[in-house]
């Protein structure tokens, strides 16, 4: 009786075996944190020996770490492009479902990713994950038609981007948790609140509200966002 033939080793080049190796790192990492993935772990994954991951990082699990955190970032960067074309808002929920479906896919990865802390972070690691923000803040700014925000409006998108990391954080990690649309539309609501409230003091902002109303549909996630709050701020008349 013949016996079954053993698989033949697969030759890879250099990029694609490292591609393969960051790969199999960031599925554990999707799923388990970054301490508790050892190379070990990321060799059996990729079938392949412990050795063989050496040679491809030698610097051991920080350096794959640090790999598999900029491949991670990359991807989360190009979550961000969005073509310049129909109403901001619109576009911004394109960005978050994207987001959205990113953040879920990577589970404990994308929390390693933000939430730092870790025994593998470096000023390398922070300086990647700065990276991201300092993207995704630019992307925003560059479809609310700014190029150099003043004080107050660069304040505002850092606050909505620190908010939005905290929350899809809290989505992950809770049981019940609400729709990936749901969320994103609340996203969306809470900026244009941002935006109109900072406007109301600041007249940067104010110009730019209106440039964005300008570009809104009726109908639309603003004309929306505004009649749900007609009935609350009709509550506080009585105030005025």
């Amino acid at each position: 009786m013949t016996s079954p033939a053993t698989p033949a080793y697969r030759r890879l080049s250099v990029e694609q075996r490292r591609g393969q190796l960051i790969e199999a790192a960031l599925g554990l990492f999707a799923h388990r944190t970054p301490e508790d993935v050892s190379l070990d772990d990321v060799a059996g994954a990729a079938g392949v020996s412990r050795p063989l991951v050496y040679r491809y990082f030698p610097g051991g699990k920080q350096q794959l770490y640090e790999a598999a955190l900029r491949s991670s970032a990359e991807a989360l960067n190009r979550c961000f492009a969005e073509p310049l074309a129909g109403p901001p808002m619109e576009r911004l929920g394109r960005v978050l479902d994207r987001y959205l479906l990113f953040v879920e896919g990577h589970g404990a990865g994308f929390s390693a990713l933000l939430r730092g802390g870790s025994v593998v972070e470096t000023p390398q690691t922070s300086a990647i994950v700065d990276e991201v923000r300092r993207a995704a803040a630019e992307q925003i700014l560059l479809h609310l038609g700014v190029e150099r925000p003043g004080l107050r409006l660069d304040m505002l998108v850092r606050t909505w981007i620190a908010a939005v990391e905290a929350a899809s954080l809290i989505w992950l990690g809770g049981g019940r948790r609400p729709p990936a649309a749901e969320l994103r539309d609340w996203m969306v609501d809470h900026l244009v609140a941002l935006l109109t409230v900072t406007g109301a003091g600041d007249e940067e902002t104010r110009r730019v509200v209106g440039r964005l109303l300008a570009q809104e549909r009726p109908g639309g996630p603003v004309a929306a966002l505004a009649h749900r709050l007609i009935p609350v701020v009709g509550e506080a008349a009585h105030l005025l």
